[in-house]
């Protein structure tokens, strides 16, 4: 019976002695895992800044590309309107030369049709009385000459 007794506190002490392992292993890779954070922080503490630069250098370079390509565009949408402003006003040149001569045949028709309404009445035209005061000029001269001579 003794050797029972001994028996169960032997196996009573390595049990214990067990969980004592056991809760040893576990406080050691809790502290692996608590020391593996702390030099994660650190490390990121330390490499975050340059991490940070070359982001900023990144983004730098390609917000400048994004500036040339928005300007390439601008550009050649630029170009574009420009041409398409030459074509109007071309296009405007033309239509207004052929409007002008159209007036113009318009007018001289119209003027035809006053002078020819206005000569059936028997109001003399514009010609008719540059003629009469041409003669006019010419009698006033002819009258100066003849007045000298006497």
């Amino acid at each position: 019976m003794v050797t029972k007794v001994a028996a169960k506190k032997k196996v009573a002490v390595e049990k214990v002695e067990d969980k004592l392992t056991v809760l040893t292993d576990v406080k050691a890779y809790a502290r692996k895992v608590w020391l593996a954070g702390l030099g994660a922080y650190a490390k990121a503490g330390a490499e975050g800044v340059d991490y940070f630069k070359e982001l900023v250098k990144a983004g730098e370079g390609v917000e400048k590309q994004g500036k040339k390509l928005v300007n390439e565009q601008v550009d050649a949408a630029n170009s574009q309107i420009e041409s398409q402003l030459k074509s109007v006003k071309n296009s405007v040149s033309e239509v207004k030369g052929k409007v002008e001569v159209q007036f113009d045949k318009i007018e001289k028709a119209f003027d035809n049709r006053v002078a020819s309404a206005l000569n059936r009445l028997g109001i003399p035209s514009k010609q008719d009385v540059e003629a009469l005061s041409a003669k006019l000029d010419e009698l006033n001269a002819l009258l100066e000459r003849v007045a000298r001579t006497q």
